[in-house]
């Protein structure tokens, strides 16, 4: 039904009933299917952009939606007429004009605005000068790198290029350089600033041939405060809140435990809900992930220091009792050695007492064993020289004694002292951390 009537109405307009007659003559014998021809040159399309609104930047798709003025300029002989007023027709005309054949490049989905009616402008000045204006909507692509996120910057481009004719036929140009894109100054977006814009003209060489483009760049800054209320600044608190338990006894195990378990748990909500919003892509570690990463280092290097704190008093612990026990067992032994002496000396002044026998006393095996220099004593033989093997084995045991002499170094001989280092190692290493991250991103 639509197709008919528009039909009808271009049949209508052809015969005259409805066009004026200045359109009536340049109409008359133009075919809307040529290309103008301006001394057997290509065409010059003049273009400039109005941005009316940037709605949406995404970083999951990686694309902005724009709503742009797009205006062209060209000049065609055969509309040329007398006069010094231009003429403004129905959007409805450009059917019957020729247009050039402008597409958006890396658009992903775009429309014309058609409310109450297409969105259209052709205005024909004297000089045969046609100005073409369109609204239209895109959703463009716009390729993101987002390692320093959120403190990075996006270059976005929005690019314009002829479809079927090449640069014989068609040469764009900007009208009025940098100037031909107005409208950024005045935007207000969410999460992003416009800090530089600038345009280009290029070429874009395909197999079929050499087509013109126009190029606008714009650069995005990405506001950093909500990031830092949002995420930053919870994660650091969090960091904190870790360090209260260098505070409590190693005795108060849930008191520690709770506290240690609850900022782990609560840490890894909020990596999560911070990726919520980023594509999932492997190929990007971001400024964010890094430092959730030393946040939640951090806050499980604190969980970690308790398990070894408390695992040193008990160990401790049982050390004391151990030495404890040496220390009886060697004391049991020096009382009986005590009571030993003194049996053997009262025994020794009784036989003292006692007379002498007649018979002259034999020595004991025990005396000629205690002699060295007695004759009946047989002299040491020589030590045998120790084979390869031993000397090896020496060398290994000698190994493991230093080993284990640089392990007993790092024995704690106080658990509580643990916590004492933690209280001051743990902020000041936050705080190296810290500047580190923040020097690194914000100025390479």
């Amino acid at each position: 039904m639509y197709v008919t009537q528009w039909a009808s109405f271009l049949v209508i307009m052809k015969e005259g009933e409805i066009l004026p007659p200045t359109i009536q003559r340049l109409m008359k014998g133009y075919n809307k299917y040529l290309r103008p021809f301006f001394d057997n040159g290509p065409v010059t399309v003049g273009m400039s952009l109005d941005i009316a609104s940037i709605d949406t930047i995404s970083e999951i798709n990686m694309d902005y939606t724009a709503t742009i003025f797009l205006r062209q300029r060209w000049t065609d002989e055969r509309l040329v007429f007398e006069g010094n007023k231009s003429l403004s027709l129905d959007g409805r005309l450009v059917e019957l004009l020729w247009v050039p054949d402008t597409f958006i490049v890396d658009s992903k989905k775009s429309f014309l605005h058609d409310i109450t009616v297409e969105n259209r402008l052709i205005r024909i000045f004297p000089n045969g000068t046609v100005l073409y204006a369109l609204r239209i909507t895109t959703t463009v692509a716009c390729n993101m790198d987002l390692t320093k996120y959120p403190m990075d910057k996006q270059t976005c481009t929005l690019q314009l290029e002829s479809w079927g004719y090449n640069i014989n036929d068609v040469m764009f140009y900007w009208t009025r350089g940098n100037e031909s894109v107005s409208g950024l100054d005045s935007l207000q977006l969410a999460q992003y600033t416009v800090e530089d814009h600038y345009t280009s003209v290029s070429e874009a060489i395909y197999e079929t041939g050499h087509y013109p483009r126009l190029v606008f760049h714009f650069e995005l800054k990405r506001s950093i405060l909500y990031f830092i209320l949002e995420t930053y600044v919870p994660s650091s608190l969090l960091v904190v809140l870790s360090w209260v338990s260098f505070w409590i006894s190693l005795s108060s195990v849930p008191a520690r435990i709770c506290i240690g378990v609850t900022t782990v748990l609560t840490m890894t909500t909020l990596m999560m809900g911070a990726r919520t919003s980023l594509p999932n892509a492997n190929c990007f570690i971001k400024a964010i992930d890094v430092y959730l990463g030393i946040c939640f280092s951090f806050i499980f290097g604190a969980l970690i220091e308790y398990a070894v704190a408390h695992f040193c008093t008990l160990t401790h612990a049982d050390a004391h009792m151990l030495m404890y026990g040496h220390r009886m067992h060697d004391f049991d032994d020096e009382m009986n050695g005590i009571v030993t002496t003194i049996s053997t000396h009262s025994s020794r002044a009784k036989r003292r007492k006692e007379p002498a026998a007649t018979s002259p006393s034999v020595p004991t095996s025990t005396e000629l064993a205690v002699r060295p220099s007695s004759p009946s004593g047989s002299e040491p033989k020589p030590e045998a020289a120790p084979p390869e093997h031993t000397n090896w084995c020496l060398t290994v045991l000698a190994t493991l004694r230093k080993i284990l002499r640089a392990i007993h170094c790092c024995h704690v001989e106080n658990p509580h002292h643990i916590d004492n280092y933690s209280r001051v190692t743990f902020p000041l290493s936050f705080v190296i951390v810290n500047l580190l991250y923040w020097t690194y991103y914000l100025y390479f």
